[in-house]
């Protein structure tokens, strides 16, 4: 436990030497109230702009809290994605190119725990700006559109983040099987979104996919309540997290 806690502290402060747990929350905070206060400030932004020909008139719809969440969450979907594949495709990648990870491995290192270590700090980052992105949000909303609990927004801060861990696990995945880091990042994003197109395809026997868990928040919010598909989209996501690490750990044992 000594060593895990060792090689997690060295990831940690890797992280923060490279300034990453500066930049990756603003930027979540960013995506997270783009959608929020863009929709609510257009008609003044369109002012600003010359406003509008004349004899035009633009109707906005009335936006519930329900319906901006989901615009934040579908920032996280695209951009989210992006920024997550791009922070974490060198973890094990550039090491393996660079000779340090068979440096570290000399020394009687656990590859289990040099991977979990790794997996855990980025699944902090991550977790850390996507909850900060999600509670400035949630902020917003409820100042200009209406209320949204607390309860709704620890709920999708959950499922959500599932989605999000996944998508750190395919990033570790590939950085264990390939040493270009641009490579890793491309498989990463380029199996989200084939997961997305077969989950579209096969939606009516697919309906505990992950990529499903964003349709099941929405309803959550709107109805309030966890449905039985949410709960089994986040099991299946949890056995692919722990299938990936355990692939993972495999792959590398084998490449070293």
């Amino acid at each position: 436990m000594m060593q895990w806690w060792a090689l997690f502290q060295k990831e940690l402060i890797e992280n923060i030497r490279n300034v990453k747990w500066i930049w990756v929350p603003l930027i979540m905070i960013l995506i997270a109230i783009m959608d929020p206060l863009t929709n609510y400030y257009l008609p003044q932004i369109i002012e600003a702009t010359g406003g509008m020909p004349e004899g035009s008139e633009i109707q906005l719809p009335e936006y519930q809290p329900s319906d901006v969440v989901m615009m934040s969450l579908g920032q996280f979907n695209t951009i989210g994605v992006l920024i997550i594949a791009l922070i974490s495709m060198g973890t094990i990648a550039g090491e393996l190119k660079n000779g340090v990870s068979e440096l570290i491995l000399v020394k009687p290192i656990s590859s289990l725990n040099y991977i979990t270590a790794k997996w855990a700090s980025f699944a902090l980052l991550t977790l850390v700006g996507f909850s900060l992105g999600m509670l400035a949000s949630w902020y917003y909303i409820n100042l200009l559109f209406g209320e949204l609990s607390l309860e709704t927004l620890l709920q999708i801060l959950f499922f959500y983040g599932l989605w999000l861990l996944l998508v750190v696990t395919l990033s570790i995945f590939y950085n264990t099987l390939f040493k270009t880091q641009g490579l890793v990042a491309f498989l990463t994003i380029a199996t989200v979104i084939l997961m997305s197109a077969i989950t579209t395809i096969f939606s009516h026997v697919l309906n505990w996919s992950p990529n499903r868990i964003s349709i099941y928040i929405q309803q959550l919010v709107v109805t309030g309540n966890v449905s039985s598909e949410l709960i089994g989209a986040a099991i299946v996501t949890l056995i692919i997290i722990v299938l990936l690490i355990a692939a993972s750990l495999m792959a590398f044992r084998k490449k070293n």
